[in-house]
């Protein structure tokens, strides 16, 4: 079973393989599943806005992903987007 650093950095090294231009990635939740397979990893980066107009406006803005990993393998099972209103 990989532990929960172990976990963390494979989140991690996913997300800048999708998201070579994410700057400041710091770790927000962990949780593992009820059952004990899964960890739910989530991480924060900043990202440009989008337009060029909106990036001058507002700067970076800060994006959520969650990754699912298998705790006995790592392999990243899933990526998901997560809204904090």
């Amino acid at each position: 079973m990989i532990n929960v650093k172990e976990a963390t950095e494979k989140a991690k090294e996913h997300l800048s393989a999708f998201f070579p231009d994410a700057e400041e990635v710091q770790l927000e939740e962990v949780e593992i599943s009820a059952d004990k397979k899964h960890w739910l990893i989530t991480l924060s980066y900043e990202a440009d806005s989008g337009s060029v107009a909106s990036s001058m406006l507002v700067g970076k803005s800060l994006r959520y992903k969650v990754f699912k990993l298998d705790t006995k393998s790592g392999e990243v099972i899933s990526m998901k987007i997560r809204n904090i209103k």
